[in-house]
């Protein structure tokens, strides 16, 4: 796999993007663990099985970041944010060396602001509380329903948990973990207790200053191409924006989206404008990390890929420190899996939605003992460039990703 990810430039030395929340619980007994068998993959007389599961996340439906300007905005009340009671569990923000949650400068910036309706930007949302519960059950389907590849009672021992130290990840991570392992509200509260630990999985927060440069950068240049600075002019004349206000498709779509999936109101004149809306966030992203050039992949999700890596590294030759862990969660960003999608070759040109997965199985062939991976993105199996199948050989000798050699 390094092979599979070194040729295609990802694994170079740059400062670490991100740091992490991490995910811990009361510990079960090591033999508990040990127990629980690893079954093959779902089909029975497949011959592989499964040795790790790796998933990065998007949050839940949220609160828009920003509203579109000099538009009627929607009513963003309390009310869109209660928790549904099955999402509960109880869980403490720590950071990776066990210590107080450190401080998150990003979700400080939200809560100087309030929308219409009486809530901060970029909360999460019932409804989005509920996608990531309902993803949960979808992982329990098939790692412990189907597989019992996993047990069916969290344990530290086997699942790993990682979030951006940012509220609406965090929760969205509790939500998961709630629907993943049905836990029941009152045996949660008495007998469990987890802990969660800070900063982000995101390709430019706290990140090397070149990085941080590069994407603010070709971020603002973006607007000013010729074909999407023409679309914006025309949209914000048909939405009566005001040409001084700052504004891009990126801003549109983001309120339009988060109206649109919460049922409330878009200004009329975006319905004929929401396919170009779309298609111009995507053209802006794109700009921003150049998927045609390794090195601004590199900078922008390497660190993370090496960790992904690493893990199935350490799994494969039996050297984790955790030998019984079977499940990493990483509760990110839609500018999280763009790049990451970019960099394995498989963006299709489409904004992540929320509550979005993609997620790195590791196999081993039972008569030949050979690794492989299998890529799946929001549950559907992806065919890696420079693989024959889905099941891709740990040392095959061609890069996965696209045009970034």
């Amino acid at each position: 796999m390094r092979k599979l990810w070194g040729k295609a430039g990802l694994l170079g030395s740059v400062s670490v993007a991100f740091g992490s929340l991490l995910w811990s619980q009361k510990k079960v007994e090591p033999d508990q663990v040990a127990s629980r068998n690893t079954p093959a993959d779902t089909n029975p007389s497949s011959p592989y099985e499964l040795k790790l599961v790796q998933v990065l996340f998007r949050h839940g439906a949220r609160t828009p970041l920003k509203s579109i300007p000099d538009v009627l905005e929607a009513q963003w009340v309390p009310t869109l944010l209660e928790p549904p009671p099955h999402t509960h569990i109880n869980y403490v923000v720590r950071d990776l060396q066990g210590g107080p949650q450190p401080p998150a400068p990003v979700e400080d910036s939200y809560r100087k602001n309030i929308l219409t309706g009486g809530t901060f930007p970029g909360q999460l949302t019932t409804l989005g509380m509920q996608q990531l519960y309902e993803l949960g059950k979808r992982l329990r389907r098939r790692y412990i329903e189907d597989d019992a590849f996993l047990g069916s009672t969290f344990s530290p021992a086997e699942v790993y948990v990682r979030s951006t130290n940012i509220v609406r990840t965090i929760e969205s991570a509790k939500c998961l973990i709630a629907g993943l392992f049905h836990q029941k509200q009152t045996d949660a509260c008495d007998r469990l207790s987890r802990r969660i630990g800070a900063p982000p999985l995101t390709p430019c927060v706290r990140v090397c200053v070149c990085v941080c440069v590069l994407r603010s950068h070709r971020w603002a240049e973006s607007s000013t191409l010729p074909d999407i600075a023409a679309d914006l002019q025309s949209i914000q004349s048909a939405l009566g924006i005001a040409a001084h206000q700052r504004v891009d498709f990126i801003l549109i779509r983001d309120d339009m989206v988060a109206r649109e999936t919460h049922g409330l109101p878009c200004p009329p004149a975006l319905d004929s404008w929401r396919e170009k809306v779309e298609q111009r966030a995507v053209d802006m992203m794109c700009h921003v990390f150049q998927p045609s050039k390794r090195e601004n992949l590199q900078l922008s999700v390497g660190p993370l890929l090496h960790i992904l890596l690493n893990n199935i590294e350490e799994k494969v030759q039996g050297t984790s420190a955790e030998p019984n862990r079977k499940l990493f969660l990483y509760s990110v960003h839609d500018t999280t899996l763009i790049p990451s999608l970019m960099a394995l070759g498989i963006f299709d040109m489409r904004w992540p939605p929320y509550a979005a997965d993609l997620t790195l199985e590791l196999h081993q062939h039972q008569q030949t003992s050979e690794s492989f991976v299998k890529v799946s993105y929001i549950g559907q199996d992806q065919l890696l460039p420079g693989c024959s199948g889905i099941y891709c050989p740990c040392g095959v000798q061609t890069r996965c990703c696209r045009g970034i050699r």
